[in-house]
């Protein structure tokens, strides 16, 4: 059975409609590629799935049970999401922040145990962010604070992890240890679901690519089969020369404008045909 599951899911803000009849679904163990244009619907769709907003019509379902049968303590337990924006208004530790996450498991009256304070060490190890643990949160830098609400997801122990833009202000090292730990998080058995920019990199560490554009689901599929320079230049008006990466073999995609012609004794690249190897 799926992790999660959205048929039909629409919603609209000041009656402009946002996501138009999306339709995904996301297995466990698995890595999805949520990618597409800015205003394409990829952060609001996020927020109806972690039901931060609340669809117009349409279902979104974890383990075929409906969201809106949950109460906001389970689906917390079940579900995780890293917000784009590492913001809070709190005045707390980067490690009371992490601590934060196992909030659903606590009992209402109680606080946390040792087991908790356990869990959230093991986060910060993680997203390799023990070094400034004692650091006030609102002191970090961008990049700091987004492995900080990574670590604070990791330590609810989501069955489904939604990250948006979860590279954001990372420098490429951090881009690629965030990347490799959601690729050992899916196959490890929780289902990720991550909003992604870079196309090279969803390319890479996805086994499967949702392609949104305009609220709607135009592809979906293994990397491969998916990201081709014809839905490319379609969603995102690009010249796109899919190559095949030489460290292990999957897409790697160079981006230009369209109309972009090779220099005199500049050799042209061409298009590969590339399996969907990791």
């Amino acid at each position: 059975m799926s992790a999660l599951h959205t048929a039909a899911v629409s919603f609209a803000h000041h009656g402009r409609l946002i996501i138009d009849g999306i339709d995904c679904t996301v297995e466990a163990g698995s890595l999805t590629a949520l990618v597409g244009p800015n205003g394409a619907g990829k952060s609001t769709l996020l927020h109806l799935i972690a039901s931060v907003e609340q669809p117009r019509s349409g279902t979104i379902a974890f383990d075929g049970t409906d969201t809106r049968e949950l109460r906001r303590r389970d689906r917390a337990r079940y579900s995780a999401l890293v917000e784009q924006q590492a913001e809070t208004d709190l005045d707390l530790v980067a490690f009371d922040v992490v601590l934060l996450g196992r909030t659903p498991h606590i009992p209402l009256l109680g606080g946390p145990g040792e087991r908790d304070t356990e869990i959230a060490r093991a986060a910060l190890e993680r997203v390799d962010a023990t070094d400034f643990a004692g650091r006030r949160f609102h002191e970090l830098s961008g990049g700091e604070r987004q492995r900080i609400l990574l670590a604070r997801a990791l330590a609810q122990e989501p069955s489904l992890l939604l990250a948006d833009e979860p590279t954001n202000h990372l420098d490429i090292r951090a881009q690629l240890h965030t990347l490799s730990l959601l690729r050992t998080l899916a196959d490890g058995g929780i289902a990720v679901l991550a909003a992604l920019h870079d196309l090279t990199l969803a390319a890479r560490y996805a086994d499967q690519v949702i392609v949104v554009d305009r609220g709607r689901v135009v592809a979906s599929g293994p990397p491969a089969d998916t990201l081709t320079p014809a839905l490319i230049e379609q969603v995102y008006g690009v010249r796109a020369d899919v190559l095949v990466h030489p460290a292990d073999g999957t897409p790697l995609i160079a981006l230009s404008p369209l109309g972009h012609e090779p220099r005199p004794n500049e050799p042209v690249p061409s298009p590969a045909s590339v399996g969907s190897a990791r």
